[in-house]
């Protein structure tokens, strides 16, 4: 066999791997999956504000590393995802540690103890590029051990990461310790950082004694489903075949608006809001790797009437490759066998979120109660939305009256009608990608009796007003929706 030997440049290499896309939040999620990997009940994310020299950091009492083991570790892509990795093992390809630091700080440097003696090993961007080397550095410079010593404390077990010349802040020539705004921007990023670790390992920190803190307040989890909650509703689980293990499926319907206080409402909408949390929640060794997702399946889109549909799903980490997990464990794409029932399980599960904004909105027909107490009906009938004014609001039958109604009765009316106009129901009951949108009157055509009799008032009205018969149909044949119509106006 001839062949060349084709090594990766290490620039090169360290480039591509801080291009991968990381977002800050999701970046310390990615050494988090470590600390939880080597057993830490205690994992600590720590924000440092000091200028360009800012730094962030993770500190664990996990069980720690030998030097060969931190050696290891450090190295990209040492463990590939042919591996053979415990139960426990959050990671895939091996690069996590290197490719979630490297597209955030140009400096990672490692601490770790097993039994009380500290192994640290550094790896500085700059000195790589300069030297065209792997050169992982056997220590740390004076300022990083300080701030090492000071996170290690009098532990004699664990591990600490620590981020220091942070992209976007190390080489700008306008950040200082005193710009207040870039400061904000950073504890910022603290908060939502705080915010997606509670949504990704909610499941590591619920019944259990594990404790996470960001910048020393501890990390609440966030259920997406509500699972405790009375109202919500739970489709049957399914268990779908994939090659000799299964994926397992259970899809949430949860409680409209009125069915929580408006701080647990608010809560329930997640870190991105509610629109944006819909879909699919794709687990993996109880670590959320995709959250609220329809996993681009055809005809499933993002909808607000969809917003209380979301779908736990479990997959094998044996079936990564064919889920295609990717390298930051962020994204997947379904096996074709499972798609046709994943579109099944979400089409279900969304029909039923919307039935619940139906009932909220009072827009499914009523069997019960009192009809006078909205202002508009709106309704879906063979494929066609239509919007009308309840004749029988007390407000509208005043207006109606045979001596025409006070003129406080109408401006009452045309202001409700303005505050109440049906928008959210309109949103609920409209079907994407189809013409079922309201039609004045019918539609295009020949008007009919009520059509007819609307534009007579208002050409009354004008002609009343002072224009000529003829100026008065001119305009009508202008007007919406008396411009789709044929009648007298058009004569």
């Amino acid at each position: 066999m001839v062949y060349d030997i084709a090594a990766p440049e290490p620039s090169g290499m360290v480039a591509s791997l801080s291009s991968l896309g990381y977002s800050l939040p999701a970046a310390v999620a990615d050494l988090v999956d470590n600390s939880i990997s080597a057993g830490a009940s205690s994992i600590d994310v720590e924000f440092t504000w000091a200028g360009r020299d800012s730094w962030v950091a993770v500190v664990d009492n996990g069980t720690g590393m030998t030097t060969d083991e931190l050696v290891t570790a450090m190295t990209v892509a040492a463990r590939g995802p042919a591996i053979v990795r415990s139960p426990t093992d959050l990671g895939r390809f091996g690069v996590g540690l290197k490719s979630a630091s490297f597209s955030q700080a140009r400096q990672l440097t490692v601490a770790t103890a097993k039994t009380g003696d500290w192994s640290v090993r550094t790896w500085d961007l700059d000195v790589i590029e300069e030297t065209g080397e792997w050169r992982l550095l056997r220590d740390a410079d004076d300022s990083t051990t300080r701030i090492l010593d000071a996170l290690r404390g009098a532990a004699g077990q664990g591990t600490v990461v620590l981020w220091r010349r942070l992209t976007g802040y190390y080489y700008s020539d306008t950040v200082t310790e005193g710009d207040e705004r870039t400061q904000k921007q950073f504890y910022a990023e603290a908060a939502r950082t705080e915010s997606h670790l509670g949504m990704v390992f909610a499941r590591f920190l619920t019944g259990n004694s594990r404790c996470m803190r960001v910048l020393g307040t501890p990390v609440e989890p966030w259920d997406p489903f509500l699972s405790r909650h009375p109202s919500v509703q739970r489709l049957p689980v399914e268990q779908l075949r994939l090659g000799t293990g299964t994926v397992r499926v259970e899809a949430f319907v949860l409680p409209s608006a009125h069915r929580l206080p408006p701080t647990e409402y608010e809560k329930a909408g997640g870190p991105r809001g509610w629109l944006d949390q819909q879909g699919f929640y794709v687990y993996r060794r109880d670590r959320l790797i995709l959250a609220g997702d329809w996993l681009g399946q055809r005809g499933l889109r993002r909808e607000e009437k969809y917003n209380l549909a979301r779908i736990a799903v479990d997959i094998p980490a044996e079936t990564d490759v064919e889920w295609g997990v990717d390298v930051r464990k962020s994204s997947v794409v379904p096996p074709v066998g499972l798609r046709p029932h994943i579109r099944r399980i979400a089409r279900q599960a969304r029909r039923l979120a919307s039935d619940v904004l139906r009932h909220r909105g009072q827009i499914a027909a009523r069997t019960h109660g009192e009809p006078l107490r909205y202002a508009w009906h709106v309704r879906r009938d063979k494929d066609q939305v239509t919007c009308k004014i309840n004749r029988e609001h007390p407000l509208v039958r005043a207006a109606l009256r045979s001596d025409g109604g006070s003129p406080g009765d109408v401006r009452a009316l045309l202001r409700l009608l303005e505050e109440t106009v049906p928008v959210t129901a309109l949103r609920v009951m409209h079907e994407t990608d189809t013409s079922d949108d309201p039609e004045p009157f019918g539609g295009a055509g020949p008007a009919d009796p009520d059509a007819t009799e609307v534009a007579q008032r208002i050409y009354e009205a004008m002609v009343t007003g002072g224009r000529s018969p003829a100026a008065a149909r001119e305009r009508l044949r202008t007007m919406h929706p008396f411009d789709q119509l044929q009648g007298f106006w058009n004569r």
